[in-house]
């Protein structure tokens, strides 16, 4: 079930009823709002990024308070948080350079950066963290 609501975000966007969640679109209008400043390239591998596979990474999760964002690729964003909880994040891996600093990131980048820029693969969990 879908409302219509009067407040400043919600006259723009459809707002679930039950959850009182916004759609996704406007996440999708917050990137757009980002200033450019050319294509986009991947911090974490180097290489360029399309739109269609532009995910904003919080270098310390917003659980923690994080604000800042970094544009990554959608599978290079889904590893870092297949690998480390965001606990790690906020404590230990809260820069790029951080973030390569660990093995297991490090050793996905540099397989990563051998394959095409639109490349997207499935991501798991690690062992570590299933359990």
């Amino acid at each position: 079930m879908q409302l219509e609501g009067t407040g400043p975000i919600t006259a723009l966007y459809k707002v679930d009823a039950v959850t009182g969640r916004i759609r996704r679109r406007l996440i999708a209008e917050r990137l757009d709002a980002l200033p450019r400043r050319g294509p986009a390239v991947c911090p974490l591998c180097g290489r360029g990024v399309p739109e269609s596979q532009q995910d904003a990474h919080h270098l310390v999760p917003r659980s923690h308070g994080g604000k800042q964002t970094e544009i990554l690729h959608r599978i290079c964003h889904q590893q870092i948080h297949a690998l480390l909880t965001e606990a790690e994040l906020a404590k230990h891996y809260n820069s790029i350079e951080a973030l390569l600093a660990h093995p297991a990131v490090a050793a996905f980048v540099a397989w990563v950066r051998t394959k095409p820029d639109g490349f997207f693969g499935r991501t798991r969990k690690s062992q570590r963290l299933r359990g």
